[in-house]
């Protein structure tokens, strides 16, 4: 068994961890997403405070069953500029409806990574972004959906920024990882400084 292991199931964020030459395996974590954001949000919490509390808990679950090993579980969440927060698309019409919400408007997004040993959360950070989308059309919403859905259907927000996805913004603020889905740069730090990374 590896040193380090990802628990998620997100093409994207293997991709980062592969491409800064790291040495990790992943697994899906298997937390029911839907029910503890409903209570989080229930209880008040923000879509911040949301993306660090899933990435918990899905190294915590992970971490628990393989001692020694560091888990690094990551989440994100997005927030329209009205408070409303958004999860993943249930559907193809959910998705066009998402896209419709957010078109010619800003929103944030939230991505946490937490890395937890024998049960234990030991390390977190949580990056932010702004991303304005360009105003859409309906046409434009149909034809898009329909050709990316396979890979849309697992982000929040509807869209993989290093691919077609980009297509829908005017501008960007924060860094390509926090995007993407992880906030590499404080990751890549903290694994060096724990011998988890080359340094």
């Amino acid at each position: 068994m590896t040193q380090l292991l990802l628990a998620s199931q997100s093409s994207g964020r293997a991709a980062m961890l592969r491409a800064a030459g790291l040495d990790f395996e992943t697994t899906a974590a298997h937390v029911d997403e839907e029910a503890l954001t409903a209570s989080l949000l229930a209880s008040g919490q923000t879509p911040r405070n949301i993306a660090d509390a899933l990435a918990e808990a899905k190294a915590v679950k992970i971490s628990s069953r393989l001692p020694g090993v560091t888990v690094i579980g990551a989440d994100s969440t997005l927030a329209l500029d009205d408070g409303a927060m958004l999860t993943k698309p249930e559907s193809p019409e959910d998705a066009a409806d998402h896209l419709r919400s957010m078109a010619g408007a800003r929103h944030r997004l939230f991505s946490a990574a937490v890395a937890a040993r024998d049960g234990t959360p030991v390390w977190r950070a949580i990056g932010e972004a702004k991303l304005w989308m360009r105003p859409l059309s309906d046409a434009f919403i149909a034809d898009y959906v329909a050709r990316e859905w396979d890979s849309i259907r697992w982000t929040v927000g509807c869209y993989e920024i290093e691919g077609a996805g980009v297509q829908l913004f005017d501008r960007v603020e924060g860094d390509p990882w926090t995007i993407i889905g992880m906030p590499m740069l404080p990751l890549l730090a903290w694994l060096r400084a724990t011998g988890l990374a080359p340094s």
